[in-house]
């Protein structure tokens, strides 16, 4: 056995744990959901709850990546699969924290962010459980090679969804840290019901993905069929749901801006706490306790307000895309990823019932969001500022100013 290989292995990375941390800070207040009871002879006590370490003692394991045949062990999962995978998740994190509307490094980062948060999910001991119950395996060795094989897996319904980075530069309470970074939310699928490991999810209409680029930012992922339908029942399977197909995606439709009030902020740290598995930190313990604080605890209520929505009005309704290439071939599929050959390949029919469904939905979303800050757009074509007109204008036909 190489005696020069790693054995502690951060199924969190520590570079992302430290965009947790506050200026100054070095160490996390750091808590134990589910603290292990010891039984030493006659005495038997709880493990202290919550502890006070940094980083490095933070969400790992010992030898959660090494690979085993026999006597043999090898540590290349952790040295070349997610050193590369951290190197460009690193700096794609960095760019969508900061996005403003400056195209700077954007497409790049778009194209590095989904395959780190797909690692990401799949990654944590959580992760490769649930990969070894769906794919009917028990060895650990085994559930790392499917990790690599299915890698990606979630990429092509991340791609096709509404895109929000919300902030809480203005709440006191920040976003949570977890040993689940990259986190679902249905509001018809309650924690409790979610027996661990969990399924899949991602094909559900009503999951929403959430994942925090630190302190105060939050990538915020909604399938565009609930973006245009939010009254879709939230369990069923969104249209053309797959995985593995080519995706494009346009950089001016990401959504940035929004500021979150603190209850807002403490909604999504109550379902990050929620889904957590068993560890979560925070530069500050009252950030921890969201429960002692945020409006509701009522899972399928969390979001009455769709404070989880994009803005509705910025929301572009298209539907089909065609691409052209030089040596004349050409590509195209609908707003769903179905070509030519699928037979719901331009169903105008489904399409003017989503067009009624958006209308509906951007005017309840107005009344909704009145008075709370809003999401922008990239500026190039003027679409945020057309959208900015265009409900205001609703919202003063309905107050009859």
């Amino acid at each position: 056995m190489n005696t020069q290989q790693s054995h502690v292995h951060h199924y969190v990375p520590q570079w992302y744990q430290r965009r947790f941390l506050t200026p100054g800070k070095t160490t996390f207040h750091y808590l134990d959901l589910h603290p292990e009871t010891i039984v030493s002879g006659n005495v038997r006590y709880q493990r202290r709850a919550l502890l006070h370490w940094g980083p490095a003692r933070c969400f790992y394991k010992d030898d959660l990546y090494t690979l085993k045949l026999g006597s043999w062990t090898s540590d290349q999962m952790e040295q070349r699969f997610f050193g590369t995978v951290d190197n460009l998740g690193r700096k794609a994190v960095e760019v969508l924290a900061d996005y403003g509307g400056d195209f700077t490094g954007l497409t790049e980062g778009f194209r590095n962010i989904v395959p780190y948060m797909d690692a990401q999910r799949s990654r944590t001991p959580r992760g490769l459980d649930r990969l070894k119950m769906q794919v009917g395996v028990r060895d650990h060795t085994q559930s790392l090679i499917v990790m690599r094989r299915l890698f990606q897996l979630h990429t092509t319904m991340w791609a096709e969804g509404v895109w929000e980075i919300v902030r809480a530069g203005d709440s006191p309470t920040k976003f949570l840290l977890t040993d689940e970074p990259v986190t679902f939310f249905n509001r018809c699928l309650f924690p409790s019901e979610c027996v661990y490991p969990g399924q899949f999810e991602l094909d559900l209409v009503g999951t929403r993905t959430m994942f925090p680029l630190g302190l105060e930012s939050c990538l915020v992922i909604t399938h565009l069929q609930l973006a245009r339908n939010p009254r879709a029942i939230p369990t069923n399977k969104r249209v053309n749901a797959r995985v593995y197909e080519t995706v494009l995606k346009s950089m001016l439709d990401i959504q940035f801006g929004r500021e979150l009030q603190e209850d807002e902020v403490l909604r999504i740290n109550y379902i990050l706490k929620k889904r957590a598995t068993r560890y979560i930190a925070a530069a500050q313990e009252e950030w921890l306790y969201p429960e002692r604080r945020v409006s509701t605890k009522n899972w399928s209520k969390l979001d009455d307000d769709w404070f989880l929505f994009p803005n509705l009005w910025k929301v572009p309704f298209t539907s089909e895309i065609i691409v052209g290439y030089n040596d004349g071939s050409a590509w195209a599929s609908d707003e769903y990823g179905r070509y030519s050959g699928n037979p719901s390949y331009r169903d105008q029919a489904f399409r003017d019932r989503e067009w009624r469904s958006r209308l509906l939905a951007q005017r309840e979303w107005a009344k909704r969001r009145l008075g709370k800050s809003l999401a922008h757009v990239s500026k190039v074509d003027r679409d945020d500022e057309v959208a900015d007109r265009l409900m205001n204008e609703y919202l003063e036909h309905e107050s009859g100013t």
